[in-house]
């Protein structure tokens, strides 16, 4: 209770500003829009919030490496998908095309042998602590952890890839507006669920190659 607790009051103001982009404005400019502007245009001004806010955060945390620049993708992708015509449901399937697309460079990154969840750690690490990052670097020496890497990004790969999947059907199935409601849903759904999964097999993977070495090392001492 004293964790839940203490990650509200430091990341309270963060999660009210994630629901406040990415939910009630889209939902509430896509109502007041559809009447006067149809809901072709009504969709591009809702997505209007969420792809300033990631500029926002980008130009706040702005740092060349995997971190920035997979960010920096999924803007550029969603501004490709406000561009050009069509309905409003082919709209909608392009903005999928954000999360299919960096789905598909998971899944690439794993096929080259160039983890892309390794390149993603590392960075973050680097953001905090040069050393820190280069004990992680160092562990590429173990088989094990290179498998852990690899495991790793072709999970997030197809979850990704499962979440447009659904994406889909709910575009041919449901309401524009119930879309906008749903659609946030799953895609925090997915990311939470892949970072929950995350650390738990990391954490399990870390231990078992601890233990794995600290077996090897007693059998090697004389």
């Amino acid at each position: 209770m004293a964790k839940a607790l203490a990650f509200l009051r430091s990341q309270g103001k963060t999660i009210l500003i994630e629901a406040l982009v990415n939910f009630i404005l889209p939902y509430a400019i896509y109502s007041y829009a559809e009447a006067p502007f149809g809901e072709v245009r009504a969709l591009i001004a809702s997505s209007v919030p969420p792809i300033l806010w990631s500029l926002v955060e980008f130009a706040r945390h702005r740092r060349v490496d995997a971190v920035s620049i997979l960010v920096l993708a999924g803007i550029v992708l969603s501004l490709l998908a406000m561009v050009g015509g069509g309905g409003v449901k082919f709209l909608q399937l392009r903005e999928k095309l954000v999360t299919g697309v960096i789905g598909l460079v998971f899944l690439g990154s794993a096929l080259i042998g160039r983890p892309l969840i390794y390149e993603l750690a590392r960075a973050s690490m680097l953001r905090r602590s040069k050393d820190e990052a280069d004990q992680f670097a160092a562990l590429q020496v173990h088989a094990g952890f290179r498998r852990t890497m690899m495991v790793m990004t072709l999970v997030w790969g197809l979850g990704l890839i499962i979440d447009v999947a659904i994406g889909v059907v709910l575009v041919m199935t449901i309401s524009v507006r119930e879309y906008l409601i749903v659609n946030p849903i799953l895609g925090y759904g997915t990311m939470g669920a892949l970072g929950l999964w995350s650390f738990w097999y990391g954490r399990r993977q870390k231990r078992r190659g601890e233990a794995r070495r600290a077996a090897e090392a007693a059998a090697a001492a004389p």
